[in-house]
């Protein structure tokens, strides 16, 4: 973009409608003009941050009519935190612009016939509807431009959220509406208990600082796991931390702890030590407990997920005769879920510690009919696992964000299950992946499902069948 062109504004733009990633779009002279928080029907003055030949970004420096869908945003966070981007639109728009996005993709990418894209599946929480929080310590709090020109001394540790495209800045987060239960309380409470303390907040560019990550899990059994991740091994000081919180919170059932040095927050390698309660919550559907470790996958949105797995098992329409491969299966959570009215349900999954999660669960819930793989996807799924297993009736499939390896597509081409259920948390590698299935199976049902309300995210379904 030309120095001429970038911080230039564009007064009076209609907003017209929501595009990818939950921006909106507008058009100036030839142009489209992607803007961030706002809604369809909005009339703003927008500068200029980036842009191409075709198109330009820009940021609101100024409203001049409000869309009559605009709705007042809840949360005080709201346009400086990352998350919860629609919460300014009200929820049944968010659902028709969602149900939008997955036939946009469709058509734009996958370009086969489908049939009526159904309404989105929407959540009955809309707040307070996560699972799981994970929260960032940081001894360089996010300040405002307020605060700043103030001069003033400001308290900068805080525990929250990463500013977006700032990964060393977090914002001080005070009431958050994702997760309910004792989540608030946990993360306020030890906040102020560790500036009481003068306990080290980490430091992300010097990789130093005692308190570095707060992971709070919860079930809709009422069960709740507290991790908090240490970025320096001092025993006094972690031993102290991990009283508070087990004094304190008696409704904690899991509370773990792990010592992590490295240059990143993932601890997937690292040991976790339980200091009180079990090393593990559950998680119940349809009578079926589902164990979660801290390490686990598990869809966020339990009450949903659940919705999902219905849709997933009502698309598949089991009889108890079929063979079901399980693609990306991750803890097993759909295999288990419709192992009782299939034959046999067989799970394939890259990452080790989720299949024994998987082999666990069914075990848990006396399954006797689910085979459970890990390896790689691409290699696992060939002639010989074929020749040494039946082979499918119904192919359900779960990748992740990049959608399915091309080997693994060809593969399902080839094998030639008489359905595959395909259930994508992003449509369009979703649409890519059909359009290349399209080679064999027709699309007959299309249904969005929205598991993250005040987002931009849709999950979809799509039930796919063998052309005669």
């Amino acid at each position: 973009m030309s120095r001429k062109m970038k911080n230039k504004v564009i007064e009076n733009l209609l907003i017209e409608r929501i595009a990818a990633e939950g921006k909106c779009v507008g058009h100036h002279e030839g142009k489209v003009v992607f803007v961030a928080n706002v809604a369809p029907g909005d009339v703003v003055d927008v500068r200029v941050t980036r842009g191409k030949s075709s198109f330009v970004e820009g940021e609101t420096i100024k409203f001049h009519e409000f869309s009559k869908d605009r709705i007042e945003p809840f949360c005080s966070h709201f346009g400086t935190c990352g998350g919860c981007k629609w919460q300014h639109i009200n929820y049944d728009l968010q659902k028709d612009y969602k149900r939008q996005q997955v036939v946009d993709q469709f058509e734009r990418i996958a370009k086969v016939p489908i049939p009526e894209v159904m309404p989105t599946l929407g959540s009955e929480k809309t707040q307070y509807y996560r699972n799981k929080m994970d929260y960032t310590f940081s001894n360089k709090r996010w300040l405002t431009l307020e605060e700043i020109k103030s001069g003033a001394e400001f308290e900068r540790n805080a525990l929250g959220f990463h500013i977006p495209k700032m990964f060393d800045k977090i914002i001080d987060i005070d009431q958050c509406y994702l997760q309910g239960g004792i989540s608030n309380d946990v993360r306020n409470d030890l906040r102020a208990f560790a500036r009481e303390n003068n306990l080290s907040f980490y430091d992300i560019r010097n990789q130093s600082g005692l308190l570095r990550n707060l992971i709070i899990r919860t079930t809709s059994t009422g069960q709740t796991m507290v991790i908090v991740q240490f970025g320096e091994n001092d025993p006094n000081s972690i031993d102290l931390v991990m009283e508070f919180l087990n004094g304190k919170f008696t409704e904690i059932t899991s509370l773990l702890y792990v010592i992590n040095t490295k240059g990143n927050e993932t601890f997937n390698d690292l040991e976790l030590v339980t200091f009180s309660g079990l090393p593990y919550i559950e998680e119940e559907m349809e009578g079926l407990k589902f164990r979660i470790g801290p390490k686990s996958f598990y869809q966020t949105n339990s009450e949903q997920a659940y919705e999902l797995y219905k849709v997933t098992r009502d698309f598949a329409g089991l009889t108890g005769d079929e063979v079901v491969y399980d693609l990306y299966t991750g803890t097993g959570t759909i295999a288990n879920f419709v192992a009782k009215q299939a034959k046999q349900v067989i799970g394939i999954e890259y990452v080790e510690a989720a299949i024994e999660d998987a082999k666990l669960n069914s075990q848990i819930n006396g399954l006797d009919n689910t085979l459970f793989y890990a390896g790689d996807m691409k290699d696992m799924l060939n002639e010989e696992f074929i020749a040494n297993h039946a082979a499918p009736d119904v192919i359900i499939t779960d990748p992740p964000r990049a959608g399915m390896h091309e080997d693994v597509v060809k593969m399902l081409i080839r094998l030639a299950a008489p359905k595959i259920v395909y259930v994508s948390c992003n449509p369009a590698t979703q649409a890519r992946d059909v359009a290349i299935l399209s080679e064999k199976y027709s699309v007959e049902k299309l249904q969005p499902v929205d598991m993250f309300p005040q987002t931009y995210h849709v999950e979809n379904i799509v039930l796919l069948t063998l052309k005669s």
